[in-house]
């Protein structure tokens, strides 16, 4: 049974059809990416995923469990980054990161174990007022990945970090893809991104899917020789350019 399964689902805002009909499955311990340019309803498809929007019609299933009837056994299962996670800048990291784990009644031993996965060792004492865009966004994925969560939800996690900060947050994500127990679905404007962490790739402009499937497989039916130019022939945009939304 896949994880998470996304029938025929249906959104709009007045007379913004934000989602059109979508349709889609996940394997257990899949790294999916949504790509779509501005306005292309990617973000909308995933905040009714995490059940921050309800669709107006159509069915998501994860676990086997839906939102309306599972809200409180579903918070638990997932984890989500957003793109820009603030936090109080008088505490320190650890201290942070203690109060998340408080709402999961997790101990300090579990906090220790995401401060080394996400490489914040040197800085759990620093006050997150005082770190760097890629030491916030590690901060970040650490407090999404508190609860061990079988779900994880990533928007645009390495959206203005540099080249350096970006390998590194790769290296956990491609860690927690080679233990096979975290389901990813990725956000993200990077090709090569896209190309380097994720099983399947899905393509989606104007509340519609364009094309899904693994890399090879899109690059082989769309006669393009990389992700970039597959992107441009369907939808007319460099996805590059684009500020995805």
């Amino acid at each position: 049974m896949a994880e998470i399964e996304v029938n025929n689902v249906y959104k709009s805002f007045r007379d913004v059809h934000a989602v059109c009909g979508i349709s889609f499955s996940i394997a257990a311990g899949e790294f999916v990416a949504l790509l779509g340019p501005n306005g292309a309803g990617k973000t909308t498809t995933v905040e009714m995923m995490e059940g921050l929007r309800r669709p107006d019609s159509g069915q998501i299933m994860l676990c086997g469990k839906n939102w309306q009837k599972h809200e409180r056994e579903l918070r638990r299962i997932i984890g989500l980054s957003l793109q820009e996670t603030r936090f109080t800048e008088k505490l320190t990291v650890r201290e942070t990161l203690r109060l998340f784990a408080s709402f999961y009644a997790l101990g300090e031993a579990r906090v220790h174990e995401v401060i080394d996965l996400t490489g914040l060792a040197n800085k759990h004492g620093a006050l997150t007022g005082t770190l760097s865009g890629g030491q916030r966004q590690r901060l970040a994925l650490a407090v999404a990945l508190l609860n061990r969560p079988q779900i994880l939800f990533l928007d645009e996690p390495t959206t203005g970090l540099d080249p350096h900060s970006r390998l590194d947050l790769w290296h956990i994500l491609k860690t927690l893809k080679d233990e096979g127990r975290t389901t990813l679905i990725l956000t993200t404007h990077y090709m090569e991104e896209a190309e380097s962490l994720c099983d399947r790739i899905i393509i989606i402009d104007e509340g519609r899917i364009l094309r899904a499937g693994n890399l090879a497989a899109l690059l082989d039916e769309g006669h393009a020789r990389n992700l970039d130019e597959l992107f441009i022939t369907l939808t007319g945009k460099q996805l590059s350019e684009t500020h995805i939304r």
